[in-house]
């Protein structure tokens, strides 16, 4: 019989948690304190900024963030001018969400930043670990997704 874990520090879900947190507060603290934004806010002006267009229920499942998270952040961004809101015709009960013109050129200034800090974090690992641990993050996703409709 194993032996069950007893330190939460060996979890590996708790581990991709905290080191995920860990580059979401590093990268975040450069987005309030250079642009005002949050990293919910951030999600959604990258998710808009790669797809063009999506409608909240789309933003939540891009971001694997909650309903109330998304609809703070479009609230904020909207409030800011840095999103639009087009009725959605195939469904009158949601919009569809759009980087405005102002939003693009917040987003086209933000990603170098963003990118550059990825560099940063990840240069730790040559570049084959680099492949190897992107086509590892997305197994473990779609193996979670699976798992998740099952």
């Amino acid at each position: 019989m194993t032996e069950p874990m007893t330190r939460l520090a060996d979890f590996m879900p708790y581990r991709i948690s905290i080191t995920s947190n860990a580059i979401s507060d590093l990268i975040a603290r450069e987005y309030r304190s250079r642009f005002g934004l949050k990293i919910a806010e951030w999600r959604v002006m990258a998710v808009l900024g790669d797809v063009g267009e999506a409608t909240q229920r789309e933003l939540v499942a891009a971001t694997r963030m909650d309903k109330v998270a998304v609809n703070r952040a479009t609230k904020a961004l909207g409030d800011r001018a840095l999103i639009q809101r087009a009725p959605n015709m195939s469904d009158g009960r949601s919009h569809h969400l759009a980087l405005t013109a102002e939003g693009k050129a917040l987003y086209a200034e933000i990603m170098p930043l963003a990118l550059q800090m990825e560099a940063q974090v990840i240069e730790v690992l040559d570049p084959e670990e680099q492949t190897q641990f992107s086509a590892l993050l997305g197994r473990l996703l779609d193996r979670a997704d699976s798992l998740s409709h099952e």
